[in-house]
């Protein structure tokens, strides 16, 4: 039988599930976008800049079983598309991105966008394909989904070049997708030695991150029958409930909320899963890890990076963890343990920190606290939220308790700024009838707000929050400790209504704490309506989060004496004198 090329990756694009695509068509792939307004399955999406595209294929994978798919033509939309495909690649996130190729039957040379797409692209994806036959479309389709799902998953490139796309060729069949990756097998005397392990030691925690996901139930079987304190990274935050007892928050180490610090104080054997003990989760490497650490991870690759491992287990979370709670379970010597005393030790914490956020009410800006208790209020366990790289990041993650795995997002590793705003919007397309949250700074809400023409254009409508403070918040908080300067951080006065208008969107402003719950419930009701809403927050920056104060403390720990003295003394130099 004969098929174009552009019929052949459609079909493909079908069976593996793809529900939409994100990008911007142009001469390289208009057959591709022709096709796609064939299917009955694929709705193609168009997007202001294929670096929202990308953040949008992100969002879709976070938080559905369908994988992100971006549509770019070559060069110009690749390089475009980069930021996002980047995030997904150290975040660990499937990603498929289709470009068109240049003609490789021409003989032409200096082709428009013509370059080697694969020198390109190799440091920020998993694997790269070029189609050179249409036979190889369909089968290196599946490969690629494979690869991009499997592992560790990630993102996969597939440059189809437009002879392929555009004439028809020779197929052996339309073959239908089959799933042949397993996952590895999980090595079972490392099962029963962690099982023994953590059932004799007296303080046991758990830390979890982003590859445990899909493990909560495990994960909530094995704290309660160790009676241990969970704590997660900043890109796992949700993969275990805020609501449970034993869960303390964010991080476990000096840049964490005193009720990690507290619970984790004397842990002497640690289960780490999912979890990459990267630079930002641990504080800057400030974490102290027991000698007793099992590290849990379907990447070998991690295993003793930054900090050594006893036991180390190649697997999924899921298998490895179901293996984990049956070894735990047939340890006779395992009783239920009274944890009362530390639940309320974590609870009283919780309690305690939070309330540090609500000293007083202010009529000027708007408090974090009282924002969070309130947003708390009008959303529920369905809800997603989705933030930025930031300050308001470390607010969110200190302050914002989320009960549901896949519903909070975060861009973590490649900590890419502009993030929220698309990636918002793909969380909304694949669970339209959830709340979508976007948290974001006006720095990262700057980068690609015009993405919110998207939401308005395809009726979704995302609530986005955007803690407006005309700084770059982190960075400027980071400059004005030891400098007392804010150098190139203060960001131009901008009309954050003026671009709710340019982009169809409902705007409301938030001025001070007295404002939070009428102007939250409006946001809400407005996004009822399938508008997208922005809500122009004047936030309070002024109290530190402890990620701030702990990554401070820790660096400047690390200090030669004689560089120590120097920072500290131009600091207070510049802070009494200047």
């Amino acid at each position: 039988m004969k098929r174009t090329g552009a019929q052949l990756a459609v079909y493909a694009l079908e069976q593996i599930g793809v529900k939409y695509t994100f990008g911007i068509p142009g001469v390289h792939n208009i057959e591709l976008y022709d096709e796609l307004n064939n299917s009955e399955l694929i709705e193609p999406i168009l997007v202001t800049h294929e670096g929202g595209a990308s953040f949008m294929a992100l969002g879709v994978s976070c938080t559905s079983k369908s994988i992100g798919t971006l549509m770019t033509v070559p060069a110009a939309g690749t390089t475009n598309a980069m930021s996002g495909i980047g995030e997904a690649f150290l975040d660990g996130i499937p990603m498929l991105i289709f470009s068109g190729g240049t003609r490789q039957d021409s003989g032409r040379h200096y082709q428009l966008h013509q370059l080697s797409q694969e020198n390109l692209v190799k440091e920020i994806t998993k694997a790269y394909f070029k189609i050179g036959s249409h036979n190889e479309i369909i089968p290196t389709i599946y490969k690629a989904y494979e690869i991009a799902t499997s592992g560790e998953p990630g993102p996969v490139f597939i440059e189809i070049p437009m002879e392929y796309q555009m004439f028809k060729g020779e197929v052996d069949a339309l073959l239908p997708y089959a799933k042949t990756y397993q996952n590895p097998q999980v090595d079972l005397k490392k099962i029963e030695a962690a099982a023994t392990l953590l059932s004799k030691s007296a303080h046991p925690g758990i830390y979890v991150g982003w590859g445990a996901a899909n493990a909560t139930e495990h994960l909530l079987k094995i704290a309660d029958l160790l009676g241990a304190p969970v704590a997660t990274t900043l890109q796992g935050k949700a993969s275990f409930p805020a609501s449970h007892a034993l869960h303390t928050g964010f991080g476990f180490g000096p840049n964490s909320v005193p009720a990690s610090q507290k619970a984790f104080k004397n842990c002497d054997a640690m289960l780490a899963v999912g979890v990459r003990f990267s630079e930002i989760a641990t504080g800057s490497y400030g974490v102290t890890v027991p000698e007793n650490l099992i590290h849990i991870d379907i990447n070998p690759q991690v295993f003793d990076k930054n900090y050594p491992t006893k036991i180390s287990i190649e697997g999924d979370a899921n298998d490895t963890l179901k293996l984990l709670v049956e070894a735990l379970e047939n340890i006779k010597t395992i009783k239920e343990k009274d944890t009362s005393a530390l639940a309320k030790l974590i609870k009283d914490a919780k309690e305690s920190y939070f309330n540090e956020w609500k000293e007083k009410p202010l009529t000027d800006k708007v408090s974090p606290g009282y924002f969070f208790e309130s947003l708390s209020k009008h959303t529920d366990d369905d809800t997603f939220f989705v933030v930025d790289d930031g300050k308001h990041t470390y607010l969110a993650a200190e302050l914002l308790p989320v009960n549901r795995s896949r519903h909070f997002l975060s861009p973590t590793d490649f900590n890419c700024m502009g993030f929220c705003v698309p990636a918002a919007i793909g969380a909304k397309f694949m669970n339209p009838n959830n709340k979508v949250v976007g948290i974001v700074g006006d720095g990262g809400f700057l980068m690609t707000c015009m993405e919110t023409l998207t939401a308005t254009t395809y009726k979704k409508g995302v609530v986005y929050f955007v803690f407006h403070d005309g700084e770059l918040g982190q960075i400027s908080q980071f400059q004005k400790i030891p400098f007392k300067r804010k150098t190139a951080s203060i960001i131009g006065d901008v009309n954050i209504e003026g671009v709710a208008i340019a982009c169809g969107a409902s705007y409301f402003k938030m001025s001070n704490d007295a404002e939070i719950d009428k102007i939250m419930a409006q946001a809400f009701q407005e996004s009822e309506n399938d508008v997208p809403v922005i809500v122009d927050v004047i936030i309070d920056y002024s109290k530190k989060t402890y990620m701030t104060k702990g990554v401070v403390k820790v660096n400047l720990a690390r200090f030669s004496f004689k560089e120590k003295v120097r920072f500290i003394s131009r600091a207070a130099k510049r802070h009494l004198l200047e």
